[in-house]
Order: structure tokens, then sequence, then C-alpha cells
């Protein structure tokens, strides 16, 4: 399984693109590190999943039940606008303009982990929701979603 740590500053050129951290390729498997499906993500941010990590989840999302209208919602709320991309031969990722509009993305952006895929925040809107969020809420949310999970 992939897994990542760390959070990395990038620019997006004037078509979009950006350049894939060496700090994130490095801590993918050398067959995996070309091949992406970007997502727009829960909060206003987008999702970057290697090809490895995205195809249990269409899998599963595939295998669902189409007579469920909540199947269905859920479906063209998940998959929509979702890309299949690859690095170009200089190492960067263009993000489609409907993804980009999304997250809010013009240049200044930050790659968050987020166990085995990437979030891809405007700079802003990154510093403002840790800006929003304090200490107490912080260890009440850990509490919560961690509560007999650790050893």
């Amino acid at each position: 399984m992939i897994g990542f740590l760390g959070e990395y500053e990038v620019t997006l050129d004037s078509k979009g693109r950006f350049l894939l951290p060496a700090g994130l390729k490095k801590q993918m498997p050398e067959e995996d590190a070309a091949s992406f499906v970007i997502n727009r993500g829960f909060e206003k941010c987008l999702t970057l999943y290697p090809l490895k990590s995205w195809e249990p989840i269409f899998s599963n999302i595939s295998k669902l039940n189409d007579f469920d209208p909540k199947v269905r919602e859920f479906r063209r709320w998940f998959l929509n606008g979702a890309t299949q991309m690859d690095l170009d031969s200089a190492g960067r990722l263009l993000i489609p303009k409907n993804l980009a509009d999304h997250a809010g993305l013009e240049k200044d952006v930050v790659l968050v982990s987020a166990v085995n895929k990437i979030e891809i925040w405007d700079k802003l809107k990154y510093q403002q929701f840790f800006d929003s969020f304090s200490p107490e809420a912080y260890s009440d949310l850990a509490a919560e979603v961690m509560q007999g999970k650790t050893e």
C-alpha cells in the first residue's frame, strides 16, 4: 500500500501545471509514480490518487447497487470530474481547468499527504482552514475519531 507523509508547496504555471515534488515521488514505488487520477475532494480541494490507490476505490464504487438512488447520487458527486493523468516528460501534472476552478487554484498551491492520496489546496484556503481550527477543537476531534484506535 502507498502511504504519504508531508506537505509541499508548489506553484502552478500559466497552463495550470505543477512539478510533482521529489519528496512525494520518493514515497511511491517507481512503477506507480507516473499515473494518477485527480478528482474533487470532499472540501474545496482536489484529491490526487496514484492509479494503484484509485483502482480499488473505483472497483468498490462499480459494485454498488445501481437501483439505489443514493448510490447513483454518490457516484455522480464522487466521479464528476475524475480524470486520469500521467506525468509529462518534465515531471509535471496538468490540473484540468474545471477542477482548478472548483478548488479555487490560481498559483500558490499546497500538496498535503492524506494516507494513500494527496490533497491539493489553494495555499490561502489551506492556511485559513488551520487558522480557524483551535488546538482544543483538534484535541476533541482526535479523541472522538481515535477512541480505542491507538496502541
